[in-house]
This record gives structure tokens, sequence and C-alpha cells, in this order.
């Protein structure tokens, strides 16, 4: 098993984690219930851990594609960019669900920003990861 092979089993989970996780973040306020609204805070912090090994392997899977024929070298550095912003936003969405995490357990009256902010983050990287 190579980078690439890494790369590719990793690249989706952060992706479909942030969708569930927003789906179910929604459900919450629709429900108006913090255990399913802590529940998609669970989702989006292991999103953020997932993309850790995604975007780490990352650059392995590049260096076993570029090697290809027709594999154009444009498309891998836009991919790049769009992978380093989301990235970037994902482990911002993850520390952000872990104070708010924090904040609902404490029964704190902050905790209900904090879900409204974390749904917003969701949402911002529901169109950059599209």
């Amino acid at each position: 098993m190579n980078g690439a092979h890494l790369h590719l089993i990793t690249n989706h989970l952060p992706i479909v984690g942030v969708i569930i996780g927003t789906l179910v973040l929604m459900t919450g306020f629709i429900l108006k219930k913090d255990q399913i609204k802590q529940t998609a805070l669970g989702i989006n912090i292991f999103s953020a851990v997932t993309s850790l090994f995604a975007f780490f392997t990352g650059e392995e899977a590049e260096e076993v594609v570029e090697e290809m024929h027709g594999i154009s070298e444009t498309l891998i550095h836009i991919h790049e960019e769009y992978a380093e912003l989301f990235f970037s936003l994902s482990l911002i969405l993850g520390a952000v669900s872990i104070i708010t995490l924090y904040l609902s357990v404490k029964a704190s009256k902050f905790a209900k920003h904090g879900f409204i902010i974390t749904l917003a983050l969701s949402f911002s990287l529901l169109f950059v990861g599209k």
C-alpha cells in the first residue's frame, strides 16, 4: 500500500463527516435537543482528526500520481489549494466544536453561541468541499 492508496482511503472521511455533522446539527436545532447537537460536535471533531490523515497523505499521493501519463499538474495544484483551505477550516471547525462541547457539557450560557458558530463554519466547509 502506497501513499496514494492511503490518501484515497482517508480523503473522503472529512468531507462526508462534515456533511453528516451538519445534517445532525441542523436536526438538533430543529428538534431543540442538546444531545443531538453534541453528537454533531463529536462528528465534527472526528472529521477534523480524519482531515489530518487525508492532508498528510496528500503529498505522497501527488508523488505517485504526477508520474502517470495524462495527469495535469494544473489540476493537482488546484486540488491542493482547495485541500489546504478545507484542511484549515476543518481544524477550526474541530477546535470550535471541542470548545462548544465543553461549554455545552458545563451548561454555559455561551454554548448556544458556539452551536451557531459551529453551524456557520459547517456550511462554509460544505461549500469548500464541493
